[in-house]
């Protein structure tokens, strides 16, 4: 077995959230690693157009951004590793990270920022208009759907608050929901009656999304009755799953403190966990904005706080 890899800061999660505090520590002469994960680049990587990260005035690709972020925290001196983490030691010093591959990771700082990902429907239509007119994130791609129809499925905060904010852009909202009655907050549910532009469509569930090849993506949704079983066709231009978000904390279980869904627990207004040493940034801790531009400020405040918390050990 390779000798243990040892660095001041390591960092779990290779999306906006870990490569800015890649950056940040680098440039702090920190030395980082940086241990990609399953998915490196994280949810960027399976969006297309992306026209709401600052600093650039034409539409760019997830994919592209986030290949940009990753040479940019090499440049500046992040070793940057193919692995995934799958067991943690937190209370050892240096503290210990083992990769799936065998190798072992030691650090005196640990940033995890191994994101979250959407709950989907496990719809092999789903899967194929991904990123092509099938969605989970309305803020992120919602100006794409400007006086359209989409659809929305889901019943809880999630599927109240995208579909409101659909309705900036949508010419229409219908709301599926597989139940009779909304689990969301009772004032997300009489801001989402109130609007005009919204449609409820109660006891179904997404059967099939319809569409074409490339450049026609999506064109309708099969529904299906859970009553009845009776299966119907709508004509929409996008859907937007909105079932929740599952945040990749299962090997953090235990060792750190987190909420009732799993994600971890930090200070207010900082990435600081429940044990010294140990930050979080990223859709990791953040369940609010979910925003590439809000993990990458979280990344760069793990380092901040990485580098204050080296500085007093010293």
């Amino acid at each position: 077995m390779a000798d243990p890899i040892h660095h001041r800061v390591l960092i779990l999660g290779s999306g906006p959230a870990g490569y800015t505090a890649a950056i940040y520590a680098a440039r702090a002469a920190l030395g980082p690693g940086l241990v990609q994960g399953m998915a490196p680049g994280g949810q960027l990587t399976i969006t297309t157009d992306v026209e709401n990260y600052p600093g650039f005035a034409d539409v760019i690709q997830g994919p592209w951004l986030m290949e940009q972020m990753e040479v940019q925290a090499r440049h500046v001196g992040t070793e940057t590793y193919f692995d995934m983490i799958v067991e943690c030691d937190f209370e050892a010093r240096p503290m210990v990270c083992r990769g799936d591959s065998g190798q072992v990771y030691t650090a005196d700082a640990v940033v995890i920022s191994t994101g979250a990902e959407a709950k989907w429907l496990g719809l092999p239509s789903e899967e194929r208009f991904r990123g092509f007119g099938v969605s989970a994130c309305a803020t992120c791609d919602g100006f794409f759907f400007r006086d359209r129809e989409v659809l929305v499925v889901g019943g809880g905060n999630t599927a109240v608050e995208e579909a409101l904010y659909l309705t900036n852009h949508a010419s229409r909202v219908s709301v599926v929901h597989r139940r009779d009655a909304l689990r969301a907050e009772k004032i997300l549910q009489e801001r989402l009656f109130r609007n005009e532009k919204i449609e409820m469509v109660w006891d179904t569930v997404l059967e099939e999304v319809l569409g074409g090849g490339e450049p026609a993506g999506v064109t309708g949704a099969k529904l299906r009755h859970v009553k009845t079983d009776a299966v119907t066709e709508r004509a929409v231009d996008g859907v937007f799953i909105a079932i929740g978000h599952r945040p990749n904390t299962d090997i953090f279980r235990g060792l750190l403190e987190m909420d009732d869904e799993g994600y971890l627990v930090t200070r207010p207004d900082s990435t600081v966990t429940s044990l010294p040493g140990v930050f979080a940034a990223g859709d990791v801790k953040d369940k609010v904005f979910r925003q590439a531009v809000t993990a990458a400020g979280l990344g760069c405040m793990a380092a901040l706080e990485a580098e204050k918390y080296l500085a007093a050990m010293e």
